[in-house]
């Protein structure tokens, strides 16, 4: 690091996803940190006030500053020159990280939470064990109950479980040809693909009995790489001469363009019916500049989209924070001269994902005081 970082503690759970995108982080970058369970007191006492919610991972940095969210501890870090920079430098390279660690962070969330909860008599001892570590009596009964319950919000049902299955064990042996080749998505270090990846692939995919037994049998190189996210530094003791540096001159090799063709069929339409609703609500509510987005800072959700999954019909709740992931790749590609815009978008479309990346528009989505804010233009 460019400057010496003193301990941080970081609240969260073992099982938790999205504290785990910020444990590989912090973990690759060297960063030295303290992990706290969010059952613990000080958490209700001292951090739930500020944030306003119940919710994981959450940084406090030895100054005492309130990090909530993997995606902005990460970006806290990134600013201060890490070791390994997370975005790539290259335009293609650099919207194609920010759409995968949306396909990741959200879109594999029906994957993951299908595996935990569709298989929970299969795996029962160990959730109940995950759950009712260190949290209060009779709190992890009611946490597992309330998490199955989310199930067909998710767009888990009888009718989509089969596709829901045949797409994982698709991602397993795409993955698994890819990280036989590359120790990460774009080369010699993990980028916010990663990172996004790491979190369904670790959390529920790689860590709970039934969808890890999947990944050990199918794609050992898949495990592999989650082994490789969870250990201090880079540990690519298979790749010795690959170094640590991005894909070349913003190449997209074939073993990764079959993930991106995975993630075109399986984001889309749901993505697209999405933005759409997004779209339509705000030009009916016409929300104020600085206006939370939902009522209640515990509710990420604004409605719900009924679309399609692999051709199955789903319902799917909408919570705006997407646009705060995606709307990354929506200025990289906006900042672009005609030239390389037209190269990156001509890229995009190539593999079916120029619809994934939001068009600019007169509102997106920031955050202010912990709590995610429309922001107009």
């Amino acid at each position: 690091m460019a400057e010496e970082i003193k301990e941080q503690i970081l609240y969260g759970l073992p099982h938790s996803l999205y504290t785990g995108i910020a444990r590989s982080y912090l973990r690759t970058q060297g960063i030295p940190f303290r992990e706290v369970s969010s059952h613990h007191p000080d958490f209700a006492r001292h951090i739930k006030p500020i944030i306003q919610r119940s919710i994981v991972p959450v940084l406090v940095t030895p100054a005492g500053e309130i990090i909530q969210d993997s995606l902005d501890i990460i970006d806290h870090f990134e600013q201060k020159q890490p070791r390994y920079p997370a975005y790539p430098d290259t335009p293609l390279q650099r919207i194609l990280a920010v759409l995968i660690q949306y396909y990741g962070s959200q879109s594999l969330l029906r994957h993951a939470m299908h595996y935990r909860w569709s298989y929970l008599e299969q795996q029962q001892n160990f959730l109940y064990d995950a759950f009712s570590n260190g949290a209060p009596p009779g709190v992890a009964e009611t946490l597992m109950q309330r998490m199955q319950s989310y199930l067909p919000g998710l767009g888990v049902t009888a009718d989509s479980i089969p596709q829901i299955e045949a797409s994982y064990h698709e991602l397993l042996a795409v993955l698994n040809r890819h990280f036989s080749e590359h120790p990460f998505v774009f080369g010699g270090r993990p980028s916010v693909a990663d990172y996004g990846l790491i979190g369904p692939l670790f959390a529920h995919l790689g860590r709970d009995p039934a969808p890890a037994g999947v990944m050990k049998r199918e794609a050992p190189r898949v495990y592999r790489w989650v082994e490789r996210m969870l250990a201090p530094g880079l540990d690519a003791v298979e790749f010795p001469d690959y170094g640590t540096a991005w894909i070349a001159e913003d190449a997209i090799p074939e073993t990764l363009k079959a993930l991106l063709h995975l993630m075109a069929r399986d984001m889309l339409p749901e993505l697209t019916d999405k933005l759409a609703y997004l779209d339509a609500w705000v030009s009916e509510h016409q929300p104020a500049d600085g206006e939370a987005v939902s009522a209640k800072p515990h509710q990420r959700m604004i409605g719900q989209v009924h679309t399609h999954f692999r051709g199955v019909p789903v319902t799917a709740g909408v919570e705006p924070y997407l646009l705060y992931i995606l709307r990354r790749a929506t200025a990289v590609l906006a900042d672009l001269n005609e030239t390389d815009r037209q190269r990156v978008s001509t890229a995009l479309t190539q593999v079916g994902l120029l619809e994934a990346v939001p068009q600019p528009s007169s509102y997106s989505v920031g955050r202010r005081n912990h709590i995610e804010v429309w922001e107009r233009q």
